[in-house]
């Protein structure tokens, strides 16, 4: 049976999928950027933010300046890589089940004070065709 273009294009919505990937880019951040104590604060708070469950979290300072981070949540993971040289951060939340990646957004955008934000959200594995 053939299906309409009005059927496919709802199929398509309501395909299933594994997860949720955002990845953000803040540029012209203002604070936090080189302080490990701030951006673990930042990390928790944005991962309890969009309800995740939260199991463990490390932080890197790298010499003379930057950090890497991540927060393990039951859910996936949000990580964070920052180059305060270029008042840059690179931001990934991955999230499955019910947790909703985009509640994070707020307390990163409070703890980092971006002046631009791009973000893209990719659904990733699709369960059901």
């Amino acid at each position: 049976m053939k299906m309409t273009k009005k059927e496919r294009k709802y199929q398509l919505i309501q395909k299933k999928y594994a997860g949720r990937h955002l990845i953000l880019e803040f540029y012209g951040c203002q604070k936090n950027l080189d302080s490990t104590k701030e951006i673990k604060k930042i990390l928790l708070k944005a991962a309890k933010k969009c309800q995740a469950t939260i199991l463990s979290s490390k932080i890197y300072h790298f010499s003379p300046q930057g950090i890497s981070a991540v927060v393990i949540i039951k859910e996936s993971h949000l990580s964070i890589h920052t180059w305060p040289e270029y008042n840059y951060a690179a931001i990934d939340l991955f999230t499955c089940g019910k947790v909703s990646p985009e509640k994070a957004i707020s307390e990163l955008k409070k703890g980092f004070q971006p002046k631009f934000i791009q973000a893209t959200l990719i659904k990733r594995g699709f369960l059901k065709f």
